[in-house]
């Protein structure tokens, strides 16, 4: 038999119903009836259970040495977890649209064992031109229904390419219409003039990698080689979705 699932959190704001449940050792947080909106595994809270979630760390090795990172949605926070704890990012930088979500991530995702973190709540949108420049910025905005309409708009795009440091990368976890391109591709394709390269996971998603100013193309070899130096830290292997990367279609 399946292990049982256990509600511990149950509750609505304005924008709609939040659940935090519990199977086993893996913790939820639930956006809607159904939205499994992210994951933590308890024993290990930067341990990432997802491929996009992978993906996205894969595309923040893309820089050497990251000093500060920018969260477009916070989600559970493994990501954060993630970034600090096997990357050593010093300085985690977040916003985030429900007031609920950073005061669930308090009481069952372990958000206070993240050191110099700062969350500034409201919409990304109106938020995204006061933030000082970081060299990643990762845009991750969904809620019960799909992806944020930032995903689809060319002028919030702009302005989150515009936060990121000379060497920087813009990370965004996009969905992928039927044909495998990501959605809204003609657009992503005019914004960053096909300069952006995209990795598919197996949950429908692929994850953009956009370069910032001054920054250079990926060098692979030079990527490979630093999956393999914290393949031991992660506990799991992150050259499956490199061998995947593709330029932008």
């Amino acid at each position: 038999m399946g292990e049982v699932e256990s509600l511990l959190w149950d509750g609505n704001d304005a924008h709609g119903r939040l659940r935090v449940t519990q199977v086993g050792e893996y913790r939820y947080l639930v956006f809607g009836d159904e939205c499994e909106q992210s994951c933590m595994y308890l024993p290990d809270p930067a341990w990432l259970e997802y491929d996009y979630t992978r993906g996205m760390l894969l595309g923040a090795l893309l820089h050497q040495a990251p000093q500060e990172a920018l969260f477009l949605g916070l989600g559970a926070g493994s990501l954060l977890h993630a970034a600090q704890q096997k990357l050593g990012v010093p300085s985690l930088r977040v916003l985030e649209l429900r007031e609920q979500v950073p005061e669930l991530c308090r009481a069952y995702f372990q958000l206070e064992r993240l050191h110099g973190l700062q969350v500034s709540l409201g919409a990304a949108a109106d938020l995204i031109d006061q933030q000082l420049p970081a060299d990643l910025v990762f845009m991750d905005l969904y809620g019960d229904e799909g992806p944020s309409a930032e995903h689809l708009n060319w002028g919030f795009l702009s302005a989150c390419w515009q936060r990121l440091k000379p060497g920087g990368w813009l990370i965004i976890n996009q969905w992928t219409a039927e044909n495998g391109a990501p959605f809204a591709a003609p657009l992503l394709r005019g914004l960053f003039t096909r300069r952006y390269w995209e990795c598919p996971v197996c949950e429908g998603n692929v994850l953009l990698w956009v370069p910032g100013p001054q920054t250079d193309a990926p060098d692979f070899d030079a990527l490979q080689a630093r999956v393999s130096a914290v393949q031991a830290t992660l506990g799991y292997d992150l050259s499956r979705l490199l061998q995947g990367v593709r330029p932008a279609s």
